[in-house]
C-alpha cells in the first residue's frame, strides 16, 4: 500500500507533471475512517501545489519546495465545517428532509433536498407532506432501487444504499475509468506561452467559473490560492448554500448572469473569449445546449482549457445523472463498508465530503497540467473528473485497519486564518517561494460586475 507521497507521485504522473520537491508530513489516521481520506487529501492537495510550482518554474520563477501536513490536508477536506462569517449567521448546511431513510424492502435511500426544487420534487413524487416524518412514512411503502430510478427520471437527487458487491455488479460501475482524472486535447491552437514570471504561479491566468456545491468551487478556490483571477458566474435567483459560498468563494469575484437571456449568453461568450480556463459543473448538456460545450469554447477561443466535474461521468447507464457527494458515497458502497468496519448497523458516511474535495482538487491539478501543456505544445484542452471515478480511486487506495481510533472533531484553530469577518482554514499546500493565499474573502453573488479586471499583471 503506497504512502501519501507515492499516491501524489502517481497523480502527478497521470497529469504529466514532474514530481518536483514534495514532502508530506504526518501519519494516518487523522479523521475517523477506515478509508484513506487523509492520504487522499494530502496527495491531491500536494500534487496540485506541485503543479502550481511547475507553472511558476515554467514562467522563469525557479524551482521551489512544496510541503503539506496530513492533519492540515484533512482539515481542508472539512473546510466548510470550519468556515464562519461573524457578520452572517452560519445557517444549516442540510435541509431538514435530507438524509438517509429506510424503505419498505429492507433497504435505504439517501435524499439530497438542500435546494427547494429538489425538496419539492421529492415531496411531490412521494405524494406526502413536507416534513421528515411524512417523507419517512411514505418511503416505507417504496422499494429502494425502484424509488431511486423513479426519482432519477424526474431529475431528483436520490441514491439507494448499496454494498461494494452490489455496486460492482451495477452496469455503470463497469464503465468508470480507473483513473480519477482525464486530460484530452479538443482542438488545435498555437502554443500560448505563460506570462513572464510573477509573484504568484497563476497570476495573470483568468478562470471563468460556473459551478456550485462543492467540487467545482473547490477547484476554483484552489486555483485562486495560487493567484489566478477567478470570476464566479451564477444565475440570478439560483439557490446556493451560504456557508459553502463563505468557504469556497475566497479569492474570487462573484457576478450574476442570466443564461436564459440572450444578453446574458452574449456576455458570457465575451468573457469566455478572454478566459484561459472555463470551469463548470452544470448538468450534462446544459451548457452545450446554450453554445458553451467544450468544442464550442475551443472554436471561439483556441487554446482555452475547459474543466468539468460531474457526479457519475458523461457516458454509461448513469452518464449525466445528477448527484452529490453524499449520494455517490451511498450508491457506490462507501456508507455500507464504513458501517461494517466500525461495527455499526446503520450506514455510516465518510468523515468529510471526500469525493467533492478530492474531485475539485484533482480538477485544479488537471487544469494546471493543461495550462503547462498549452504553454509547451499548444492546443485546446478538456479536463474532466467525476465523483464516482474519484470514489473508485479512493477505494483502490486501500483501507486503514485502525482508522476509527481518530476523531474528526480535533482542535484546528492553529490552521485557521481571518480575513475581514470571515474565519476559515488556510490552504494546506506550503510553497517555499510563492506561498498560497486568498487575496480577499468571499463576495456575495452579484457583488462584482461580469467583466475581467483591467490588468492581468
Amino acid at each position: 500500500m503506497k504512502d501519501a507521497d507515492g499516491i501524489a507521485a502517481d497523480l502527478l504522473a497521470l497529469a504529466g507533471v514532474p514530481v518536483g520537491r514534495l514532502s508530506i508530513e504526518g501519519a494516518e489516521p487523522v479523521l475517523g475512517s477506515s478509508f484513506r481520506v487523509d492520504a487522499a487529501a494530502a496527495a491531491a492537495i500536494g500534487a496540485s501545489g506541485v503543479a502550481a510550482a511547475a507553472i511558476h518554474a515554467a514562467r522563469g520563477g525557479g524551482a521551489q519546495d512544496v510541503a503539506i501536513a496530513l492533519r492540515h490536508a484533512a482539515a481542508e477536506f472539512r473546510s466548510e465545517h470550519h468556515a464562519r462569517d461573524a457578520a452572517v449567521p452560519a445557517g444549516e448546511m442540510w435541509d431538514p428532509i435530507a438524509g438517509l431513510y429506510p424503505t419498505g424492502d429492507g433497504g435505504h435511500v439517501r435524499l439530497h433536498t438542500n435546494f427547494p426544487h429538489h425538496r419539492d420534487g421529492i415531496v411531490a413524487l412521494l405524494g406526502c407532506g413536507n416534513s421528515r416524518e411524512a417523507v419517512g412514512r411514505a418511503l416505507l411503502n417504496r422499494q429502494a432501487e425502484a424509488f431511486e430510478t423513479a426519482a432519477t427520471a424526474r431529475g431528483m437527487c436520490v441514491a439507494a444504499l448499496r454494498s461494494f458487491a452490489q455496486w460492482d455488479a451495477h452496469p455503470h460501475a463497469a464503465v468508470l475509468p480507473d483513473a480519477p482524472l482525464a486530460i484530452t486535447r479538443i482542438g488545435r491552437a498555437p502554443r500560448r506561452a505563460l506570462p513572464p514570471a510573477a509573484a504568484r504561479p497563476l497570476q495573470g491566468v483568468r478562470v471563468l467559473e460556473l459551478a456550485r456545491v462543492l467540487a467545482g468551487p473547490v477547484a476554483g478556490r484552489t486555483l485562486a490560492a495560487h493567484g489566478a483571477e477567478v470570476l464566479h458566474i451564477t444565475g440570478p435567483g439560483v439557490p446556493n448554500l451560504p456557508r459553502l459560498i463563505i468557504d469556497t468563494g475566497r479569492g474570487k469575484r462573484a457576478a450574476a448572469l442570466d443564461l436564459n437571456d440572450a444578453s446574458g449568453r452574449a456576455r458570457l461568450a465575451e468573457l469566455a473569449v478572454g478566459a484561459d480556463v472555463f470551469l463548470q459543473s452544470y448538468r450534462s448538456g446544459a451548457l452545450a445546449a446554450r453554445g458553451f460545450g467544450p468544442e464550442d469554447l475551443a472554436a471561439r477561443n483556441p487554446g482555452i482549457v475547459v474543466g468539468a466535474v460531474s457526479a457519475y461521468g458523461e457516458t454509461g447507464p448513469w452518464g449525466g445523472k445528477r448527484g452529490f457527494d453524499s449520494l455517490v458515497q451511498t450508491a457506490t458502497g462507501f456508507n455500507d463498508a464504513e458501517a461494517a468496519a466500525c461495527g455499526e448497523a446503520l450506514p455510516r458516511p465518510l468523515p468529510c465530503q471526500a469525493l467533492d474535495h478530492a474531485s475539485g482538487t484533482l480538477l485544479a491539478l488537471g487544469i494546471a497540467a493543461a495550462l503547462l501543456r498549452r504553454h509547451e505544445e499548444g492546443g485546446s484542452w478538456n479536463v474532466t473528473v467525476s465523483l464516482a471515478a474519484t470514489a473508485k480511486w479512493l477505494r483502490n487506495l486501500g483501507r486503514v485497519a485502525d482508522g476509527f481510533r481518530a476523531a474528526p472533531a480535533g482542535d484546528v484553530s492553529d490552521l485557521l486564518e481571518t480575513q475581514g469577518s470571515v474565519t476559515a482554514v488556510r490552504h494546506a499546500a506550503r510553497l517555499s517561494a510563492t506561498p498560497a493565499f486568498w487575496s480577499h474573502p468571499a463576495e456575495l453573488i452579484g457583488t462584482s460586475p461580469a467583466e475581467w479586471m483591467a490588468s492581468q499583471g
